[in-house]
């Protein structure tokens, strides 16, 4: 037990307690001198932790829980001055060595209570309350959540109450989402919500990235800093990239949750193996089948449009697809056009700005990208062309969205579903045009589609749409 208690006036244990509890961190990330750490851990307030360690003949990283050898390195270390093997797969966090230590808090967590702290004076629709209701029932019982809710339903607003329920009770709130622009677009909206609250927004190179606050709102990467720290772990976009595919960011979400703590996800596509476990009822859930709006979910016309790489190489776009962009121009109806691929939307860009010199292309690595999406909700760009970048998170009323070659490996249910999301979003303009262009139906296609008239039924059966 610590011999001294956390509000003692020995230097430096309240700024060590704020630093480092709940996370895992290396010993050059912590900006306090050796010997100061160093007397913190023979009073028992700091851990020593090892980076990596070697067990049945196999490596495994401590703070990335890898354990593929394949991904370890050695290197000649000026440390211990041997052959020092460290980890690769989390490598862009910081170097895990076998003799780099990790450092933890063992000390008391810090304590706080914030009742009454949400000030929304906003409204929620029937569906809303009811999964609002659903997430603080978890957080209050320490339960785990799946909340399948449509694209443009509003789920950050039902959030609100369950966050307020975890601040009460002194619970420590993390919401974890795979992409920065997210991390940036949430944290304002939480911080007007929830003003007296310390919130932290981290991600590469964020300045309050050693901050402790009762709110966390991170990218999935940044959980690999943390230890149980969390008593309530939100995951947003539970299904995108790259959180889907990668289990270290899995791993790190598990690691930073503390046992027993409450577990939500949220997203609107979820994968066939958790829509399966959601028909027998092996996953607690809640399906949200409709948006705030009371509108239903427009669906997808398929349009057969022939070969069409076989069009774009020889200088065209192909008929039935220029038909539907000349008829938004005309109008001035904003659009996008999704495309599979970077090269092939590239060489399209020519052949679609003959018809409108404003028309753009945006791609993952555009360093233009947030501009020119600025400029298309400016009324700036008629059409935009984009690969699945822009399947998600972007909002732009009054939109319609067209995808050529539809039948591509690129375009999957989940990819599908949500491109058709960004259509009708808008309580103003609640409806528009989703046409999925293909040289031949697949079974992707053919599911995202029956997904969407499944939550139109539901909603209809529920009195959740007008």
């Amino acid at each position: 037990m610590p011999d001294y208690p956390v509000d003692s006036h020995y230097p430096y244990v309240k700024e060590l307690q704020l630093f480092l509890s709940g996370r895992q961190l290396l010993l050059e990330e912590i900006p306090f001198a050796l010997a100061i750490i160093h007397e913190h851990v023979l009073h028992g307030y700091v851990r020593y932790l090892p980076g990596i360690v070697f067990h049945d003949n196999k490596y495994q990283c401590q703070r990335c829980g890898n354990d593929e050898q394949r991904l370890f390195g050695s290197f000649a270390c000026a440390r211990c001055q041997k052959q020092c093997s460290y980890c690769r797969k989390c490598l862009m966090m910081g170097r895990v060595s076998q003799c780099t230590p990790l450092l933890t808090w063992s000390g008391p967590e810090p304590a706080f209570r914030f009742p009454n702290a949400l000030a929304w004076e906003g409204t929620l629709s029937i569906a809303q309350k009811e999964a609002a209701e659903k997430i603080r029932e978890a957080v209050e019982s320490n339960g785990d959540l799946l909340v399948w809710a449509v694209c443009g339903a509003g789920k950050t607003e039902m959030l609100f109450y369950g966050m307020q329920a975890a601040l009460t009770l002194g619970k420590r709130v993390a919401i974890a989402t795979p992409r920065t622009d997210v991390v940036l677009e949430l944290t304002p909206r939480m911080r007007q919500v929830f003003p007296t609250v310390p919130i932290a927004s981290l991600f590469g190179g964020s300045e309050e990235r050693h901050l402790f606050a009762p709110i966390v709102i991170t990218t999935t990467h940044q959980l690999l800093r943390f230890k149980e720290a969390f008593d309530v772990m939100i995951i947003d976009e539970v299904d995108a990239f790259p959180f889907t595919a990668d289990r270290m960011l899995q791993n790190a979400a598990a690691k930073a949750r503390k046992q027993g703590g409450t577990e939500v996800f949220l997203t609107a596509t979820p994968s066939i193996e958790w829509q399966r476990e959601c028909a027998q009822r092996k996953r607690n859930h809640y399906i949200l089948p409709a948006r705030f709006h009371r509108h239903e979910l427009p669906i997808p016309k398929f349009v057969w449009c022939g070969n069409w790489k076989k069009s774009l190489k020889k200088g065209r776009i192909p008929k039935k697809l220029l038909q539907w962009v000349l008829q938004r121009l005309k109008t001035g109806k904003q659009s996008f056009v999704f495309f599979p691929h970077i090269q092939l939307m590239e060489q399209s860009l020519p052949l679609f700005q003959q018809y409108h010199p404003d028309i753009q292309a945006v791609h993952s690595e555009d360093p233009n990208r947030k501009e020119k999406v600025q400029q298309m909700r400016n009324g700036k760009i008629p059409l935009l062309l984009t690969t699945t970048i822009l399947e998600r998170g972007v909002t732009i009323p009054n939109l319609d969205v067209a995808v050529l070659g539809a039948e591509d490996d690129t375009f999957t249910e989940s990819a599908l579903v949500q491109i058709a999301g960004r259509v009708g979003r808008s309580q103003n303009d609640p409806t528009g045009d989703v046409s999925f262009f293909h040289y031949g139906k697949t079974n992707a296609m053919i599911r995202a589609r029956a997904q969407l008239l499944r939550m139109n039924k539901e909603a209809r059966k529920r009195g959740l749409v007008d």
